[in-house]
């Protein structure tokens, strides 16, 4: 997938808009009109999106849903609120209101097409949403509609260079291709410090869509540029330092889900609770709503979902829980290690990882202008050579050869410890990846350039040899060796 930005391609389209009203008087516009006081009752202060709401209601441009008690942070953004809270904005820069513009249009007793109107006046928007108000936007459209939401010579290309180098040299933004829906208004709001990706690499996910909360924090940045992202992207992304730590390894968009329905909503958690480099969830069900067998499923969902993230070295789930007052607290821990091991096994592992990554850097095995491909078969590579499988661990569920700390420390390992290993040195690269199971067996499934791969790191030691043909195998050839799966 090629990528390419050229800063005299950003320039001329940065300049491509030029306002009425000038913009020395930015933040004058831009002025609180009244005063939050906890209007939404679903916003708590602890939010990583507070500020954002708070800004948004005090200019005027969130009133809430329904009784105006509720913001529905997390709900899914429409076309139609998206477009409303664009006009606001810009209806707040060129009158000093949010509502003066749209008010001169008609709505014909639709809420939303005063806005839609006042934004086609504007040549902010066209016909491009029409009979799809109503349905959840996706990212990229939500880009689409921000990115014309004010005058363009008002933002500032603060990060002009770093989306040039980190897009164009294939480094960020990878899931943004040539083909990508409006990819320009896209990679303009990374360049404004509106957006700065979902993970390390800057990844956007264009086709997935996007809640409330999340705009919140963009339309706030378009307001006030004391709030937006100076991009520190250097050209080997996902790279992390040395006093990383394991939990600085997920990325999480901060979704917790007390009660949670769906393993997506699951998974949501797991990244939830590693990323703040915890071990414990406190879950909240409805009074009488569980029994002993849900209760059991759900130990089994959150180990499944945990397999995921070997590297963080947590195979066990300890579960205490009323069905009477639908409480379920659960705590991870790993059958290796005792409690007060765990931690310093885990710092250790981490501590191994790095140094492997940076003798890999420091010899020029591993470069900045290596593909993500190129990367992953080097650290494939280093593994097979210097890892040798423990058949004494076999069957014996307490060998630390499950570990991904013995196979660095001691280079002795089974199928877990082999991907454990595997995929704590592609994550530290920023390489997005994760496991497949069958039967008794594991491995890793790794997002190469855009592109998911299985990596067998057991099967491609081979004794003396390494055997590449389970490095990159396709989803059927890698599930062709468990013909019984």
């Amino acid at each position: 997938m090629k990528r390419r930005i050229l800063p005299l391609l950003l320039a001329a389209v940065l300049l491509a808009d030029i306002p009425w009203r000038a913009s020395a008087g930015e933040e004058d516009l831009f002025s609180p009109a009244r005063h939050y006081e906890e209007q939404f009752s679903d916003v708590s202060t602890a939010d990583w999106f507070y500020e954002n709401v708070k800004a948004l209601y005090e200019l005027g441009l969130a009133n809430g849903q329904n009784s105006c008690a509720l913001f529905a942070p997390e709900a899914e953004i429409t076309a139609a609120e998206a477009l409303t809270l664009a006009a606001r904005l810009r209806s707040l820069w060129e009158y000093g209101d949010s509502e003066t513009g749209p008010a001169l249009y008609s709505g014909d007793g639709v809420w939303y097409r005063p806005y839609v109107a006042y934004l086609q006046s504007q040549d902010a928007v066209g016909q491009e949403f029409e009979g799809g108000y109503g349905r959840s936007a996706t990212r990229a459209q939500v880009a689409h509609i921000l990115a014309h939401a004010l005058p363009r010579s008002l933002l500032e290309p603060l990060n002009e260079e770093a989306v040039a180098a980190g897009y164009g040299g294939g480094t960020h933004i990878r899931d943004v291709g040539d083909a990508a829906p409006y990819r320009e208004d896209i990679l303009l709001l990374y360049t404004w410090g509106i957006l700065s990706g979902m993970d390390r690499t800057g990844a956007f996910h264009p086709e997935e869509t996007i809640p409330r909360c999340q705009v919140a924090a963009m339309v706030a940045r378009l307001a006030d540029p004391e709030l937006r992202i100076r991009l520190d992207w250097d050209a080997a992304p996902g790279r992390l330092p040395a006093e990383a730590a394991l939990k600085d390894l997920v990325d999480s968009d901060g979704s917790f889900y007390a009660a949670p329905a769906s393993i997506s909503e699951i998974e949501a958690d797991v990244r939830y609770m590693l990323s703040r480099g915890e071990r414990l969830l406190a879950l909240s069900y409805p009074p009488d709503s569980l029994t002993r067998e849900n209760v059991r499923q759900l130990m089994d969902a959150f180990l499944t979902a945990m397999r995921g993230f070997i590297e963080q070295t947590y195979n066990e789930v300890q579960c205490s829980y009323s069905l009477l007052t639908g409480t379920v607290l659960l705590t991870f821990s790993s059958s290796l290690y005792g409690d007060g091991e765990i931690e310093r096994y885990r710092a250790a592992t981490m501590d191994c990882a790095v140094a492997v990554r940076d003798s890999l850097w420091e010899n020029g095995i591993i470069t900045a202008g290596m593909t993500q491909y190129d990367k992953a078969r080097a650290y494939f590579t280093w593994l097979c050579e210097n890892c040798t499988y423990d058949y004494a661990g076999i069957g014996a569920e307490d060998s630390m050869s499950h570990s991904g700390y013995r196979a660095f420390a001691e280079g002795l390992a089974v199928c877990d410890g082999y991907t454990a290993a595997y995929n704590l040195l592609l994550k530290l690269e920023g390489i997005d990846c994760t496991t497949r199971s069958a039967g008794d067996h594991i491995w890793t499934v790794a997002d190469l350039d855009g592109t998911a791969f299985h990596i067998d790191t057991t099967w491609g030691d081979q004794a003396d040899t390494v055997a590449y043909r389970y490095f990159a195998m396709t989803e059927a050839d890698a599930m062709a060796r468990f013909p019984e799966e």
